[in-house]
């Protein structure tokens, strides 16, 4: 039996394929909008006290094709590096950064809980719709790597899915039990994916963060029914 890792990895090699691209998913080259949201939210609030700019460093956990990288590296200067599960994806990032001569590192990895980077070396960890497919034991390490190799006052960006008020998240609870409690099999990629409260992300990164900011998506729901899947950013600056 193929292992859930290869099966992820099989996915979205598909999805980041020019032949397969955007067949499941939308694949896209600009960059996140939330992050840009984030990002303009973070220079009207100096009072955190930390600058993000020209040499910043940023940690993209599953950065897909590098779009955010890209982006960061592009407009304000920062350097940095990701990794992803996906041989295409990465191939599309290290292209492109090649083209532009950027400062930016990409790898092949699969998402385990660890990051490979030095304690206090990281200005901006990215995570963005990536750890909710690791189990809880995973997500409790990958939250511990990241206050680890942030800076003091470094900033952490996360976004997951929500399951409050997710119609469709309970559904694929029901109807897809993976055996651990708010985590499904996912029917396409046949990988377990975890929903989240905002209660338990609160517990979670509330140890190791000051939760500055916490956005819930709110178009899951049209004329009373399910619609799109729910969403929750948190802009999360490290205690230490």
């Amino acid at each position: 039996m193929k292992s859930s890792k290869h099966k992820n990895k099989k996915f979205w090699d598909k999805e980041y394929n020019k032949r397969g691209a955007g067949h499941n998913l939308a694949v896209s080259t600009a960059p996140s909008s939330d992050l840009v949201k984030f990002l303009k939210w973070l220079d009207k609030h100096p009072e955190s006290g930390v600058e993000l700019g020209a040499g910043s460093f940023v940690y993209d956990i599953g950065c897909g094709n590098g779009r955010n990288l890209l982006y960061l590296a592009r407009e304000f200067g920062m350097i940095g590096a990701g990794f992803d599960i996906s041989d295409e994806a990465i191939a599309h990032a290290k292209s492109k950064a090649d083209k532009h001569n950027l400062n930016l590192g990409f790898k092949v990895k699969a998402l385990d809980g660890l990051i490979d980077m030095p304690d206090n070396s990281v200005d901006l960890a990215l995570d963005m719709m990536v750890s909710h497919f690791l189990n809880a034991r995973g997500r409790n390490s990958l939250r511990k790597e990241i206050a680890r190799v942030l800076k003091p006052g470094g900033w952490l960006f996360y976004k997951t899915f929500l399951l409050d008020g997710d119609r469709n998240a309970k559904r694929m609870l029901k109807e897809y039990p993976s055996g651990e409690e708010g985590t499904y099999m996912h029917p396409k990629m046949s990988v377990a994916e975890h929903v989240s409260s905002e209660e338990e992300i609160r517990e979670l990164y509330g140890e190791y963060f000051n939760l500055h900011k916490v956005l819930k998506s709110h178009n899951h729901l049209k004329n009373g029914r399910a619609n799109k899947r729910r969403s929750i950013s948190v802009y999360a600056q490290n205690l230490k």
